[in-house]
């Protein structure tokens, strides 16, 4: 479940500011696109919730990732106004930046790897927030769409070319954060791929790419491109 503005511990006396690192997760061939992630390496130094939900929210990225422990993993994840138990592409992101072969969520353990210019994650299908799996007739119905009002959360989402896996899609949070329409959505690639079975090559926003393969027991793959935006950026 996700958990709305302030959680359940009591707020810090913490100012809103800092450093954090600034990821793309997702990139598409040629370096570009991909989905901006907030990291925040010293998350010790801001504990209650309702702080690091202020932080979040004041950097705007559709989610934010505080480290706590950067040896094992241990990671708390935020977009602007909610606290999610997991999330894809700051697992993504996150694993990549930490080097690391695991990261501790508060779903579960996820697991990681990265192969040449890929990052990789391992994670259920059941971890992700709800989301509105909306099928559309061609990629060019997809691309068409306008951001719907706030409300439900939809990925919309077409074949390109079924029989090579190949998905055209976009996601609309729904919510009234300022997020209009989210770049690369790993959770919900997640979701697309319980559905249907298969390994996909997932084409989203503006040219960001996904990439997932379901494995036994449940388990599904999820890799993208990550590139380095800016390290120790003060907020």
């Amino acid at each position: 479940m996700t958990e709305p503005l302030g959680g359940t511990e009591p707020p810090g006396v913490f100012e809103v500011s800092g450093t954090f690192d600034v990821l793309r997760v997702f990139c598409g061939p040629d370096g570009r696109h991909g989905n901006e992630l907030g990291v925040v390496r010293d998350g010790a130094r801001l504990r209650a919730v309702a702080d690091r939900q202020a932080f979040a929210g004041k950097l705007g990225f559709s989610e934010t990732v505080f480290v706590d422990d950067p040896e094992r993993g241990a990671i708390d994840i935020y977009t602007p106004t909610l606290r999610l138990p997991f999330a894809g592409h700051p697992c993504v992101g996150t694993s990549w930046l930490l080097d690391v072969a695991e990261l501790r969520t508060r779903a579960g353990a996820v697991a990681a790897r990265h192969d040449g210019e890929f990052s990789w994650i391992t994670a259920r299908a059941e971890w992700a927030p709800p989301r509105t799996l909306r099928r559309y007739g061609t990629a060019a119905e997809v691309d068409a769409l306008d951001v719907p009002p706030p409300g439900e959360w939809i990925y919309a989402w077409a074949w390109e070319d079924e029989a090579a896996g190949r998905v055209r899609a976009r996601a609309f949070p729904g919510r009234d954060d300022g997020i209009d329409e989210d770049e690369a959505t790993g959770a919900a690639a997640l979701l697309l791929t319980h559905e249907l079975s298969r390994a996909l090559n997932i084409t989203q926003g503006r040219g960001s790419q996904i990439l997932t393969a379901p494995g036994p027991d449940g388990w599904i793959e999820v890799g993208g491109r990550v590139r380095l935006v800016q390290a120790g950026a003060a907020a």
